[in-house]
């Protein structure tokens, strides 16, 4: 124990660290030229790319040009036996036109007319829906990643985190980055963000692959390309 006169150990190590740095010369700066994306800047690439890294995190993805995405959404509630659908304020009403499905509306937004509700959905009442259809913020080609923040089209989070399957549609257009560094400038910090690659799942427990638990066990994601940019690409679907 150190008297008041008497340095105590953190003070000796400390003071000899002072008197070894004493008249050293600054260190430089580390250089920082970091990549800040390691694919070309060519949309078709970053489609495919995007594409390729979406199904290898286990989404279901799909290619399709804006006149065929009704349908599209229609097959895949039916196909999953969906009997209800949350919709983020916002998000366009050509998009459900096809569906016949309880359409659960999100207060905030416009109610296309026949609309079931216009309130927001209880924790009880989500619990209760079958999927959810939403756009994105934007879509990261390098990670598989989708990235919402909560603007038109996409809601609050638990939107997208409660129901069972979920159908996020990426305009292809402007709407795909290469990287996170990309990403980062185009995303608000203020906003809730919400990081997506693929179908929530976890290893947790002996390794065992469980899908589910933090999120919706099914991600379809639908690359909205143009009639003249590839179409349904790569066979219009991979999952």
């Amino acid at each position: 124990m150190s008297s008041p006169t008497t340095p105590s150990s953190r003070e000796r190590i400390l003071g000899r660290v002072r008197a070894a740095l004493d008249g050293a010369p600054d260190i430089p700066p580390p250089a920082r030229g970091y990549l800040a994306a390691h694919t070309a800047d060519d949309p078709a690439a970053l489609l495919d790319l995007l594409h390729e890294n979406l199904a290898d995190y286990r989404a279901k993805v799909h290619r399709r040009t804006e006149a065929g995405l009704p349908s599209l959404v229609e097959r895949l509630l039916r196909e999953h036996g969906a009997g209800s659908v949350s919709v983020p304020p916002g998000l366009p009403a050509v998009w459900l036109s096809r569906t016949t499905v309880e359409q659960r509306h999100d207060r905030g937004g416009r109610v296309p007319a026949g609309a079931v509700r216009d309130e927001t959905l209880t924790p009880y009442e989500l619990d209760a829906t079958d999927a959810v259809v939403t756009g994105c913020a934007l879509a990261i080609a390098e990670t598989g990643t989708i990235v919402l923040d909560g603007g038109p089209g996409q809601g609050r989070r638990s939107l997208t985190l409660v129901p069972d399957l979920h159908i996020c549609v990426v305009r292809a257009a402007d709407q795909i980055v290469a990287s996170v560094p990309r990403a980062l400038p185009r995303l608000d910090p203020s906003r809730p963000l919400t990081w997506i690659s693929g179908p929530s799942a976890t290893s947790d427990i002996e390794l065992d692959r469980v899908e589910g638990v933090h999120g919706p066990r099914t991600l379809h994601v639908v690359l909205l390309v143009d009639a003249e940019g590839g179409g349904d690409g790569r066979g219009g679907e991979r999952g």
